[in-house]
This record gives C-alpha cells, structure tokens and sequence, in this order.
C-alpha cells in the first residue's frame, strides 16, 4: 500500500497521511485533492510512502490527483521548509502562501497559458474512427501540424470533439514556451558612464561567481540603479534570470520603465497585489519556465519560481515593507539572503540607510560593504537646517520661516517638497466646551478627520461615522479640527501660493487605478509647484526640479516606547531629504521641530545617517537590543481581555529556560484593536539557536493549549514593530 503526505492550508504544525489507489500516480511537489474535516481541500504533497504510523482504518483516501509534474520543486520545497521552521509557522499554510491565489483553489497550472494540440503516437497510428469530426480534426493536425483550440474551431471544428480527442488520448495539449531570450545577444540601451565609486562596486560584484552578500550603501542620488543595472546585465548576458524587490507597488512603473529602456527585447515581468490572479499565475509560470528574464516584484515576490535564478537585488533594503505582519510573518531581505545562499549566487542589497541588522553584519565583514558616497549630479550635499517651533506662531504645521523660505524657492521656478505621514485633514476632533475627542469606538486611538468626504475613519480598523454637529457628550457646537494631515496642508497651501499647482500624494489621492503615475508625470514635466504627501514620496522617486524639502512632524520618532523608533525616523528624514537637489544644484531640508538640541537629531543632520547607525548601533550594543540579541513576540487577541492574558500568562514558564529572558505578558501599545484586545509576551535571547529551540517547544505546547482556539495568536520572530 501507498500513502502520500500531505501539508494543508491548515493552523496546524503537522502534516496527514493520505492512502493512494493503484492507478494514481502523484509526485513530490505536486497537488492532489483530499478531505479533510468533511470538506474538499487542495493539498501539497510533500512526501510518498510505503508505510504510516496513522491506523488504516483512520487514513482517508486521496480523492484525485491535480499534477503529474511538481508545482513546487524539490529545492523550492527545501526553501519553503526553512521558512516554516524559521518563522515558526506550519509548513501547509507558508507552502500555499508561495502559491498564486489559482493554484491554491486547484486551478490547472497552465489556465493563463496558450497550450497546443498536438498528436499523440496512438492518434498518429489511427485511421479510424467511428466519429468522422474527430477523425478529419486527427487528419488536419498529420496535415497542418500542430495547432491550438480557438485555430481549430475556426476550422469548424468544437470543443465538444476536441476534449473527446484529449479522453481518447489521441491528442495532447502542450505548453511551449519562449526561452529564445537566453541564447539572443542582449541588446542594451544607452548606458552612463560609471564613477569610480560605481565602478569598484560593479567590479566587485561581477567577480563574484558563488554566494556574496553586498551591501550597497548609497547616499540618495549616488546611482544605485545604475550599479543594479550594470550588473543585471552580466547575469540577464549568460542566460540567467534575476529578481528584483522594491518595497512599494508605487515604485514598479517608474523602475520597471528604467530596466525596460536599457534591458531592450528582454521579456521583464511584474508581481505586485494589484495583479489579478490570472496575471500572477501568469508570471508565476514564466518565471518557472525561463520564459521571464527579469522579474521585479514587492515582498512576496521572493516565493516565485526560477528555472535558473543567477541574482536577487533588494532595493530600500531597510524598508518595513518587506516584512509581512500577519500569516507567515517574513522577511523578504532574510528570505532571500537563505535563497541566494542556497542557489549560490550573489546578492545585493541596497540603499542608502541601511537596516542596523545589515550594517552590523556588514561591518563584521559577513557581508561585502560597498560605500557610493557622492552623487551623481551634483557634487555639494543637501542644506540641512533645524527650525525650532518653540514659541513660533504656525499656520496649519507650519512655521513662518518655512512658508518664507517656500516662496523664495517658488519665486525661483524651483519646486518644494511637503512632507508629513499622516494623511487626513487633522488626526481627530475636539469639543472646545468639555474635551471630548473623535476616538474610534474600536480600538484605542481617535478617528482621523476627513473633510474632503465628512467622515470620521480610523485608519487602523477603517471604521467610519459621521462628523457630529454637536458634541455627542455635552451638545456644543464648538467641535474643532486638531493637529493637521496632508489634506489641510492641500487646503492651506493652496490658498498661501494660489498662483502654484500643489499635487497631494498619499493612499487617498492615489486609489484610483493610474491616477499616482499621471501625477508623477505632471511633476516631472517641470517648473515651480508644490509637492505634498507620506512616505508614499519618501523613496525611489526621482523629482529634478524640487530644491526644498520641508519635513513636519519630525518629534515624533524621538519618544516612542519602539526602540526602533529612531532608526525608522532617521531613516525616513534621510530618504526624504534625498528627494532635493538631484539636478546639480544643492537642495535645503528644513526640519521642524521642537528639539533642536536633541543629540541624536544633531547627529544625523551634522554627520550624516552613516555616523547617526554606527552611533546607534553602539547604543544597541550596551543596552543589549537587537541586533546584538535575538526577538521574538507572543501576540493574542480576542474580544475578552482576561482570555488572552490567561493564555498568555500560562505561557510563562515557572522555572526559567535557560538563556532565554520573557517580559508579560503585557497590553500592547495599542492594547484594543478593531474591537479585539491585544497582549503580547517578549521573548529575548543572546543566541538565535537557543531562541528558537524555546519557540519549537513553545507552538507544540501552544498547538495543545485549551484556549488556543479562543484566541487568536501569532509568534512574530524578528518583529519591525512591537505594536
């Protein structure tokens, strides 16, 4: 007897034995179709078998198999394990999370392909039939060759008599595919010549034939996109594919354009949310097959399938986008350092504010460090310059020195960057007469103000509700906007400088399909306007004329209970920053702020991030945080407090784990969420092996806790955040 083992899209830290019938005949890798809890389920077979542990009176028969060939080949199934067992999450959930939404319902590999027709050696043979359609549609293939349905049916002939042929198994269906790329000499577009800087690293990184690391670190506009290109073209030249990940789905068009216009005729393929399932099975499968030379995708591009992946490029390394918050909670960057050293080929990560986890390692020379430290088009650095708001009048954010310093940028032709990262037209409502504010009546933060649409909408659960006329606690009437978003500095902005364009950018602007790239093109085409918008503007985007950046807000990365919380906000200042002075001339930043003495903010603004991280990783050092120790969170949530915190607190062991320190459980910073309350239980370690020998022991207790299935929970190893 036979059995297959089977991994299913399941909470479930285990794999189900399946007993195969004769005539069936599944591979490694590839699908089948089971019951499972008295439903039908798609599941992946990770393993064939003489013999189960399970009874043969409990084992359930496979009901059908979907594959002949693997979906997920051997080394791909390897990859996928590691991040089960990394991300401590089950093995049938991370396998189905690598496969487009198509696949996971057990559509054919093929739906979006254009397959065709061709004659098996038993429909060559025949001569006969007793069905004279299916005989003379056998006739024109000997005759015509090989040929596909919608050919054959403008022949006359129908589905009807094509799918008897195929049961018959007289004719075959057949993908061809394109790999023609891969012997063509690559045509290149024009290419710029590299400064010496540019120069090492390409050399260092084209030298490179196995595993490597490189760490490009670039201040913005130093060229990165150019090193990335130029050694792509070493790769894409000898007949190997290439991934690239960029954080945003924004990103994609103004990068996918650059790699087209140089990489010209090579077949460049994209992988982002916004595809439909049909485009992502589509470039899932021609990722397979070769037929993709060039893939650039968001985070979850990193599970696609390569027949002969040569290098990955991870563009804004440091980026929290690459790292999933809910399910399989990966990281796209660590993902693809463990694919690369796999596969043997080189990676590059690059940016110009490096994650402290990557600096270190490239500082203990585990990776290759690459420093491009002068832009390309101009040789002066960025103005920065501190404005303190203590006792200044402001108007809708802004101080008087900012506004003025605007309409000289304006009165110049030049344009003026806004940056703040709160969308909106102010984060809540207050009653002047008794203090009530706007909370969202869900989680533990207010409602953001929308005056454009007159709603209230939490932008953590996306509740929504009418702005009140009156206070809903005392009746007032006195119901007043406070703090500011970027829609009340469209609205002021317009008003101050009426003679200027002003374009927002942000989630709200931008829903509409297209309407981000027609905006980017009228910021591209020139002259004196106003730019305002989020971290949807902080990275990638190359705007020539803007000379000023104003940056709003920056207080508030300075005190957080996040430790991360500086890094991201010098992180953030420093992209943003980079968005000024990119056509020669230097540009100025101005950041407001009510610290200007804060030594950390004079750190970053006199030296630079690169003095600012190797600053802040010393600090990481003595207080012991990350990367210098290894993190994990325990979070639960349910809509009865005391549920999760006894779940939780039954986690806590009695005697200490050795090498292991637990701190909670504890609320979480937003402690209600979307109605639900959310604790969490640190998890701190000196060693990642100790860490995660304590995280097995813990999902297999967790796996058969009593209130497992009345909270919902997660283990989050190596959390962004902690909120």
């Amino acid at each position: 007897m036979r059995f297959a083992e089977v991994a299913l899209k399941v909470p479930l830290h285990r794999t189900f034995d399946y007993r195969l019938e004769p005539q069936q005949q599944p591979c490694v890798g590839g699908r089948v179709r089971v019951k499972f809890a008295n439903r039908a389920c798609v599941a992946i077979v990770v393993a064939l078998k003489s013999h189960s542990d399970v009874p043969a009176e409990k084992i359930k028969a496979v009901e059908s198999v979907l594959d002949a060939t693997p979906v997920l080949s051997l080394e791909h199934l390897g990859f996928l394990r590691f991040g089960a067992q990394y991300y401590c999450h089950p093995l049938g959930e991370t396998l189905f999370t690598a496969l487009p939404g198509a696949l996971r319902e057990g559509e054919q590999v093929d739906k979006t392909q254009v397959s065709v027709l061709t004659l098996t050696p038993a429909g060559r043979e025949t001569t006969q039939l007793r069905a004279k359609k299916q005989l003379a549609l056998l006739e024109q293939l000997r005759s015509a060759g090989d040929a596909t349905a919608s050919e054959l049916k403008t022949l006359g002939f129908s589905q009807a008599q094509i799918k008897a042929l195929l049961e018959k198994a007289l004719i075959q269906e057949e993908l061809r595919t394109d790999t023609h790329w891969q012997s063509r000499p690559l045509q290149l577009g024009s290419k710029p010549r590299l400064n010496p800087e540019q120069a090492t690293a390409c050399s260092a990184i084209n030298s490179e034939t196995g595993f490597r690391t490189f760490l490009l670190e670039g201040v913005t506009g130093s060229g990165k996109t150019e090193v990335y290109l130029q050694s792509l073209e070493v790769i894409l030249a000898s007949g190997k594919q290439a991934l690239v990940l960029v954080p945003e789905i924004g990103l994609t068009p103004q990068t996918v354009n650059r790699f087209k216009r140089r990489f010209e005729g090579l077949p460049i393929d994209l992988w982002h949310s916004n595809l439909t399932d049909n485009e992502r099975l589509h470039t899932w499968r021609r990722a397979e097959l070769g037929e993709s030379a060039l893939v650039i995708g968001t985070r979850s591009a990193i599970f696609l399938p390569f027949q002969t992946l040569g290098m990955i490029v991870v563009d804004e390394e440091h980026d929290g986008s690459f790292k999933q918050q809910d399910g399989l909670r990966y990281h796209a960057r660590d993902l693809a350092a463990y694919r690369a050293a796999q596969g043997r080929f080189p990676l590059i990560l690059g940016t110009a504010t490096p994650a402290l986890e990557t600096l270190q390692k490239a500082l203990q020379n585990r990776y290759q460090l690459l420093p491009l430290t002068k832009r390309a088009q101009t040789q002066q650095d960025n103005r920065f310059m501190l404005v303190d708001m203590k006792g200044q009048a402001e108007q809708s954010g802004f101080a008087k020195t900012s506004v003025d310093t605007m309409a000289a940028t304006l009165a110049r032709g030049q344009q003026v960057m806004v940056f703040l990262n709160r969308r909106g037209f102010a984060p809540t409502l207050i009653c002047h007469e008794c203090g009530w504010l706007s909370n969202c009546t869900r989680c533990s933060t207010s409602a953001t103000y929308h005056k454009s649409l007159s709603r209230l909408i939490c932008h953590h659960c996306s509740e929504q509700a009418f702005v009140p006329v009156q206070c809903p606690d005392c009746g007032s009437t006195q119901i007043m906007p406070t703090g500011y978003g970027t829609e009340q500095l469209e609205e002021f902005l317009s008003q101050q400088f009426a003679d200027f364009p002003v374009h927002r950018i942000d989630r709200d602007s931008t829903r509409r399909k297209g309407s981000l790239e027609t905006v980017l093109d009228e910021i591209n085409q020139g002259g004196a306007r106003l730019l305002i918008g989020t971290q949807m503007l902080a990275k990638g985007h190359h705007f020539a004329d803007v000379n000023l950046v104003v940056i709003l807000d920056v207080d508030s990365g300075l005190y957080s209970c996040d430790f991360r919380a500086t890094e991201h906000m010098a992180q953030l200042i420093t992209q943003v920053a980079g968005r000024a002075g990119r056509s020669g001339e230097a540009g100025t930043v101005l950041l407001q702020t009510h610290f200007p003495e804060h030594p950390l903010l004079q750190d970053l603004v006199n030296n630079g991030y690169q003095d600012f991280a190797r600053y802040a990783l010393r600090e990481r050092e003595e207080t012991q945080m990350p990367p210098y120790s290894h993190l994990a969170l325990i979070r639960a949530e349910a809509t009865n407090a005391k549920l999760v915190m006894a779940f939780l607190s039954d986690l806590v062991p009695a005697t200490p784990y050795p090498g292991i320190q637990l701190l909670g459980p504890i609320p979480a910073p937003m402690e209600r969420l979307a109605g639900k309350y959310r604790y969490q239980l640190h998890i701190q370690a000196a060693q990642r092996k100790v860490l995660h020998q304590y995280l097995a022991q813990l999902a297999d207790y967790i796996g058969q806790h009593k209130l497992a299935n009345r909270v919902r929970w997660s283990i989050d190893v190596d959390p962004m955040d902690t909120y």
